[in-house]
């Protein structure tokens, strides 16, 4: 069955980086878009950003736009959030998310999150 295991997540500095990564399994990794999604506490789900099947073309919420940095390698089945220049708000329950098809639309499996917390 499908898994999606995320990790990379902590604690950092207003202003500091961190980097997520999502290991996917059970599925053809390489055919399906992939996604980052967050929720802060009280708050609903805010979608971050996307990545097409073959890496072609990624997608980002204004809110992390210039910041945040989506990638992925198909041949490790991995997907990676790279957050720059961090702020409070960014304080959240990361989730990674598979598409149900090549392009970053609708989604059917999640992972369980990893932990961002951005404090001094």
């Amino acid at each position: 069955q499908v898994q999606l295991v995320e990790s990379g997540g902590g604690l950092a500095q207003p202003g500091g980086s961190l980097r997520l990564s999502c290991s996917a399994s059970g599925f053809t990794f390489s055919s399906f878009a992939m996604t980052w999604a967050r929720q802060a506490p009280g708050k609903g789900l805010e979608w971050v950003s996307g990545i097409y099947n073959d890496g072609s073309a990624t997608v980002y919420a204004d809110s992390v736009k210039g910041r945040f940095t989506m990638s992925r390698d198909n041949a490790q089945n991995t997907v990676y959030l790279q957050m720059n220049s961090l702020k409070p708000e960014d304080s959240a329950l990361y989730y990674c998310a598979k598409a149900k098809a090549y392009a970053p639309k609708e989604y059917d499996s999640w992972g369980q999150g990893t932990q961002v917390t951005v404090s001094s």
